[in-house]
């Protein structure tokens, strides 16, 4: 069974480009709400705004016992690398970067944490002939590849999204993500699968999980939904039960086991620790439910392609 966790940044100052919701709240608060979250196993701590004192961020987790899945590693700074980070045309701010994420990896690897994620969010374009592409993914493999050879044991992953703030991101879906990666040819660097950017990628995520693991890249998994137009970062399975069924029955057939979910979900008015609890329960009765389909008999039903067989047989197997 994998463990569950919450990005820290969703503890905390909750809020989207119109309001605040929640008020800004310090480590040790943060740490006192997710103590109290139900099945709660760790959590994914943000990089640099949770690292402020390390010395307290290390007597926190040891007094709660948590793990920390991975180190989010904030990739767009306000005031800095506005045209983007690992692929900015200026090679001072790509050298900015690597520095940055190096000193992020070498905090991983200080408080037990296996990688470190980020979503390049700001490298991207917004209007045609705005950027060099083919300068854009050279600059990006030279930027990842001197980050991920600083500690190859440390996993380096790439949270892939279509869009914002950038109209278009230059790492928008499963296959430029894997296809990136296999271009560097760098075993560290991988994949982060967010369901949520998959399902507004156009993405079934579980053909996602088939494409990644199938190059050994599909490295880590957050979990929230949305209704296919925004990145809403909802509750898991509230819009795409069924994709959500599908995905972790995929990720078991292909061994994302004893690893880590990490919670990308925004409360808003509802209070964190109601909505989390809820969070927690969502994904072990998904997981549950998921686990009540049999490999033999899909596997059966998949040599037909018959869809009228295959929706008999999970709303048979779920429903009644």
């Amino acid at each position: 069974m994998n463990k569950l966790a919450i990005i820290s940044a969703f503890l905390g100052g909750v809020r989207n480009r119109y309001m605040q919701y929640h008020p800004e709240r310090e480590l040790k608060e943060k740490f006192a709400i997710a103590s109290k979250v139900d099945r709660l196993d760790g959590l994914e701590l943000c990089y640099p705004a949770d690292f402020s004192d390390v010395d307290l961020l290390k007597s926190l987790l040891s007094d709660h016992g948590f793990g920390v899945p991975s180190i989010n590693v904030r990739s767009r700074r306000t005031g800095k690398w506005l045209r983007g980070s690992f692929s900015s045309a200026i090679a001072k701010e790509r050298n900015e970067v690597v520095d940055d994420f190096r000193r992020a990896a070498d905090l991983a690897a200080e408080i037990g944490s296996p990688r470190i994620s980020t979503c390049p969010l700001n490298d991207g374009h917004d209007y045609v002939f705005e950027m060099n592409y083919l300068d854009a993914y050279n600059y990006a493999a030279e930027t990842f590849s001197a980050i991920c050879e600083h500690d190859q044991s440390l996993k380096v992953c790439i949270e892939y999204k279509w869009n914002d703030p950038r109209t278009r991101c230059l790492f928008a879906n499963a296959g430029e993500t894997l296809c990136f990666c296999q271009k560097t040819g760098i075993e560290n660097l991988g994949a982060t699968l967010d369901i949520g950017h998959s399902i507004q990628a156009g993405e079934r995520p579980a053909q996602s999980v088939a494409l990644l693991s199938q190059s050994q890249k599909l490295f880590y998994v957050h979990l929230n939904d949305n209704d296919r137009n925004w990145d809403w970062d909802m509750l898991p399975g509230a819009f795409n039960l069924f994709e959500f069924i599908e995905f972790f029955y995929y990720l078991n057939l292909v061994g994302y086991q004893d690893d880590w979910y990490a919670f990308d979900v925004l409360s808003k008015e509802v209070d964190p620790l109601d909505h989390f609890n809820l969070v927690t329960k969502l994904t072990r009765k998904l997981e549950e439910l998921s686990g009540r389909l049999e490999t033999d008999t899909l596997e059966e039903i998949f040599k037909h392609r018959n869809p009228v067989k295959s929706l008999d047989y999970l709303y048979s197997v779920l429903f009644e």
